[in-house]
């Protein structure tokens, strides 16, 4: 598989050094989001539906709540990713993650239902970086006011679901 370069200081907001930092040095990050999405299947298509919709503490997210966010955030960087790919430089604005994961209606969904959706963003977020020359991954553009490159926005990507994935092990299983 291709390797990306990773992504330097200042293509970034700084609060996204603790995901790419999650990230192996070796620049074999497409590779790393097909195996993680293995891993989650792995590790949590055989929880019970209780594990899967009881938060770990009061006023955290569930399971299925956390998959259902790691999608949304995959799919809002990667349109991020299309949109600097393609020299538009429009500052794009946030999203309060809080809100998105209420009105996500995760709970009431099945774990694969949730896995599926999640596959197919995955499939969508490969291809599309994939499709990237060096010359685009190293394009950028405004997010929220701060810079971001296509590549940290891929970085960002396998970063947040790896924090997920490690919370998930430390606070839920």
């Amino acid at each position: 598989m291709r390797k990306v370069q990773r992504p330097l200081i200042g293509e970034y907001a700084p609060y996204a050094i603790m995901y790419i930092d999650l990230v192996p040095e070796d620049g074999l990050v497409l590779q790393y989001l097909q195996d993680d999405l293995q891993m989650l299947k792995g590790l949590l298509v055989p929880l019970s539906e209780e594990k899967l919709s009881t938060p770990c503490a009061e006023s955290e997210w569930t399971i299925k709540e956390i998959l259902l966010h790691v999608s949304d955030t995959e799919r809002i960087l990667s349109y991020r990713a299309l949109r600097f790919a393609r020299n538009d430089t429009t500052d794009l604005p946030g999203f309060e993650q809080d809100d998105y994961v209420a009105a996500s209606g995760a709970n009431a969904r099945s774990i694969e239902d949730i896995v599926a959706e999640l596959s197919a963003v995955r499939a969508a977020t490969v291809a599309l970086f994939s499709s990237f020359s060096d010359q685009v991954m190293a394009r950028s553009g405004p997010a929220s006011g701060l810079n971001l490159s296509v590549r940290a926005a891929l970085y960002q990507i396998v970063g947040h679901e790896l924090h997920h994935i490690n919370s998930i092990k430390e606070n839920y299983l």
